[in-house]
């Protein structure tokens, strides 16, 4: 870059280097960054066009570029992403929240509608995304999550009390943390699902940066989804819900371990934006 740039400029010429690096959002990536140096939100940037980048301004945006350029996730660059409204912070501690993960608060908040007070969990909660999503919404029920990371745990007591949102955190692998507690209303999870053979195939940005642990259990990518099937409905109420975010060819296996337990009514499989197998909700029987 030369030593003087405008706002335009340097948009115009990091939008072009990114393309050539084949960022998938090369404009929206650019700007993303440029806005987070600036301090300002994206239409900021479009009424200042002409203003020139000061040297401390011009060193910090080609560091992230630099950054970026080498399959860094914006959201990690940023420290935040927004999930459900929520600004979430997030760093390689977590895995960063998607757009379709906001379908599971979707489909708990249509199963719980008629229900003014309960108890929830989001099983493995990273972020804590799904949960403080939930107590939002849902501010007079109780609400736990649990993660096996602690660092990961960290992270989302940090988002917790800056949003003052009140979740119960617990560290353990799982359903574990829960012995005892219950009977719960919902439980719900956004689970590692992705397949051993299928890691590869991955966005390089999430393969090699996002934790693996919150990708993939290994093998056919359904181990984690098997215990939370398995081990739910000693923990379910009554017509209590269980809701997991799941792989797109992962419907009609998950169905079946759901039938096999033969303690849920037939599940329902909620669809993405892109008309993919998403979220599956199963109910308790009794």
């Amino acid at each position: 870059m030369p030593e003087t740039w405008t706002i335009l400029g340097v948009l115009s010429w990091t939008t072009q280097y990114f393309g050539e690096k084949k960022i998938a959002s090369p404009r929206l990536d650019a700007e993303v960054l440029l806005s987070h140096v600036l301090h300002c939100d994206r239409v900021g940037l479009y009424v200042r066009f002409e203003q020139p980048l000061e040297r401390g301004e011009l060193d910090a945006f080609r560091e992230l570029v630099r950054r970026r350029a080498a399959g860094e996730p914006v959201a990690y660059l940023t420290g935040t992403r927004e999930f459900w409204s929520l600004p979430l912070r997030v760093d390689p501690r977590v895995l960063i929240p998607r757009l379709e993960t906001e379908l599971v608060v979707d489909v708990i908040l249509e199963v719980t509608r008629d229900t003014p007070a309960g108890l929830a969990c989001d099983v493995g909660t990273g972020s804590g995304a799904i949960a403080l999503a939930l107590k939002r919404e849902r501010p007079a029920w109780t609400v736990v999550a649990t993660d096996v990371s602690a660092a990961a745990l960290e992270v989302a007591r940090e988002n917790a009390a800056r949003l003052a949102i009140d979740v119960e955190f617990l560290e353990g692998d799982m359903l574990r943390p829960l012995a005892g507690r219950g009977p719960f209303d919902v439980i719900a999870s956004n689970p590692p699902y992705v397949a051993e053979a299928e890691v590869a195939t991955l966005m390089r940005e999430v393969a090699e940066h996002e934790p693996r642990v919150a990708l993939t259990p290994g093998g056919d990518g359904l181990a984690a989804i098997r215990q939370l099937v398995g081990g739910a409905p000693a923990l379910l109420g009554p017509a209590g819900a269980l809701v997991l975010e799941i792989g797109y060819q992962q419907g009609p296996a998950v169905r079946s371990l759901v039938a096999a337990t033969g303690a849920f009514g037939p599940p329902t499989v909620r669809r993405d934006h892109a008309g993919l197998d998403r979220v599956l909700c199963a109910r308790r029987l009794g």
